[in-house]
């Protein structure tokens, strides 16, 4: 990256607000600053609430169209019925309510940026309507034969998987490729690391200045577990949740437990990989804690056996016995366990009320530790520690 190039970027991330330092960011900002000076169309892809909105005016300012006009349409929030009005306009009475003629948004961006948000949510007649403007600039009005041109140039959002959505048969193979001639990812907000505290201090400066209310701070367990927590909606989220502890607790330290507990029950599991998205199968669990036992016990017999084949038999099965009675002890199947004979219900129940209860003791207490010790989620922890009663 040149000076130049990151001169550009901090010019954009001054002007449109973008707070953060993350690799990712800055290369999806450098990204759209390439592309800008030149006429194609541009595919941002990403997470919603992770800042998709910023990327279009970027491009729309940095390039030949900036004294142009720059309009934004959310196509998932335009009723079906009515989108085609909305994008290519209409004839008076071509359709029942359209009293008089109204130009669309293609004839009011000509020249300009037309930026669609949500495009995924397009139609498929749309779509198709769509795709010829792209191809050609050409397009009907509703309620009209006469083809008229605009000059406008795309750049599309959306935050859905279109490959998955051509596959099938939601979205248009040819109008995809046709968008994406320049793709832009958006990282999500828990794949850009250190940007997290960064934001939460730049939105609890902003609520603390709006609002006239004391600035609250963050301790380090605080940052960490925003750091670990997954922020499924993305920024926006964030925002929420810092605007909510500026409000309840100006002036002062948000500790990690105002923070976890402001985070949705759903979404609380901070010692929760960041990435897993799928539910947690607690049979699994069970299952993969009673292997461990298994384990363990195989793991404890050839001990025994191996110490009992040195030399030492006499001393193992004499009066020292006693002495490796409490390793032994532990063992409480017979061989037939290992051999498939599933034991009794409330054996199992034993075996994993006495694994939990020495994992906790050997983790000092320390249940996270516990949880990523035994393969679980802190809250299958939790469950089980409230039903053995440990």
């Amino acid at each position: 990256m040149t000076a130049t190039d990151s001169q550009d970027i901090q010019q954009a991330k001054q002007r449109f607000g973008i707070i953060g330092n993350s690799p990712a960011l800055l290369e999806a900002v450098a990204r759209a600053i390439r592309v800008a000076p030149i006429d194609l169309s541009v595919l941002v892809t990403g997470e919603s609430g992770s800042g998709k909105e910023f990327f279009p005016k970027i491009i729309h300012q940095f390039g030949a169209r900036k004294h142009k006009k720059y309009i934004a349409v959310n196509c998932g929030a335009i009723p079906e019925g009515t989108i085609d009005s909305e994008l290519f306009g209409h004839e008076k009475g071509s359709f029942t309510g359209a009293i008089a003629a109204r130009k669309g948004y293609f004839e009011e961006a000509d020249g300009g940026t037309l930026f669609l948000d949500e495009v995924a949510e397009l139609p498929l007649t749309t779509q198709a309507r769509l795709l010829r403007v792209l191809e050609s600039g050409e397009f009907l009005k509703v309620g009209s034969s006469a083809v008229q041109k605009t000059d406008v140039r795309i750049v599309a959002a959306t935050n859905v998987d279109l490959q998955k959505a051509v596959r099938q048969g939601k979205f248009r193979e040819d109008l995809y490729y046709r968008l994406s001639t320049v793709s832009i990812v958006v990282p999500n907000l828990h794949d850009r690391g250190s940007d997290i505290h960064l934001l939460a201090r730049k939105f609890a400066s902003d609520f603390s200045r709006k609002y006239m209310t004391g600035p609250v701070s963050f301790s380090d367990d605080a940052v960490r577990a925003m750091t670990l927590y997954r922020w499924p909606g993305n920024v926006r989220q964030l925002k929420n949740i810092v605007e909510q502890l500026a409000l309840f607790n100006a002036g002062e330290e948000i500790s990690r437990q105002q923070i976890v507990e402001a985070l949705p029950v759903d979404h609380s599991g901070l010692s929760t990989p960041v990435h897993s998205r799928q539910p947690h199968d607690y049979e699994s669990e069970r299952k993969m804690l009673w292997q461990l036992v298994l384990s363990l016990k195989s793991e404890i017999r050839e001990l025994r056996e191996a110490m009992t084949s040195s030399g030492n038999s006499t001393t193992l099965r004499g009066a020292e016995f006693s002495e490796v009675t409490p390793v032994t002890s532990l063992i409480k199947y017979s061989d037939s366990d290992l051999l498939g004979v599933t034991p009794p219900a409330t054996s199992l129940e034993d075996a994993e009320k006495n694994t939990i209860a020495d994992t906790l003791a050997r983790n000092n207490g320390n249940k996270r530790k516990t949880a990523e010790d035994l393969n679980i989620s802190l809250r299958t922890l939790y469950r089980k520690i409230q039903d053995y009663g440990l």
